[in-house]
């Protein structure tokens, strides 16, 4: 038997365990803290609380997928507001959903989970963090029309970002869960997945530039979906 310790919500715990592989042991030490923010989670914070706020505006809530672009002039549209913050979690979308309800936008486009993923935070804590933002969003702005949008897919044929490759079983899991979320609680479900994804499984090369961020075709292929959706209107 052995002593092992492992991060659980922030706290450290030790359990005794039989002798295991090293997979399993490495499995057994995966640490997850619900704590983790971006360096510049706070600053962005606190310009967005500075930033006047519309109920026509159009919310772009999410992680470093959504931060990049200008969603403006790749939507031809002065009514949205990016507030994505690069390596966000779930948890730090929690943290700060009331900067986001408080203005009451026509919509809200959520995209967010890759990053808990690859810091080993449960996938049913994931999901129950949906759930917390989904009902959040409802209560706090009830007029808010809201998309969740399926986790994309990565490749793996790059090797910047290791933690977040080959973690499709997640990506799948989540996904799924998603799509019933979405159903349960009648907001509107936009699966990119698909669309993103290439014979392999992997993210469509053309569409990103190191296996995880897309590229500018991956965005036109992400405004694509949305026009022709027609959840702009």
């Amino acid at each position: 038997m052995k002593y092992i310790a492992k991060l659980v919500g922030g706290c450290l715990m030790f359990a005794c365990v039989p002798m295991l592989s090293n997979k399993a042991v490495a499995q057994e030490l995966a640490a997850w803290d619900s704590t983790y923010r971006p360096a510049t989670y706070q600053v962005q914070v606190d310009q967005f609380k500075a930033y006047l706020n519309s109920k026509k505006d159009i919310v772009f809530l999410g992680n470093s997928l959504t931060a990049h672009p200008n969603w403006n002039e790749l939507l031809e549209s002065k009514r949205v507001r990016n507030r994505g913050i690069s390596g966000d979690i779930t948890f730090g979308v929690l943290e700060r959903l009331d900067e986001v309800t408080e203005g009451k936008p026509a919509k809200i486009f959520l995209l967010i989970g890759i990053n808990d993923v690859s810091r080993n935070i449960p996938d049913s804590l994931i999901l129950n963090n949906y759930r917390k933002i989904v009902r959040r969003i409802k209560a706090e702005s009830p007029t808010t029309k809201l998309y969740l949008q399926t986790l994309l897919p990565t490749n793996n044929k790059f090797t910047k970002f290791p933690r977040h490759y080959n973690r499709e079983e997640h990506v799948f899991w989540l996904n799924n869960e998603l799509k019933k979320l979405a159903a349960e609680e009648r907001v509107t479900l936009i699966d990119l997945y698909p669309e993103f994804v290439d014979g392999e499984g992997r993210l469509v090369e053309a569409y990103t530039h190191d296996g995880l961020h897309l590229t500018h075709e991956g965005y036109k292929k992400w405004a694509e979906v949305l026009k022709n959706g027609g959840y702009l209107k």
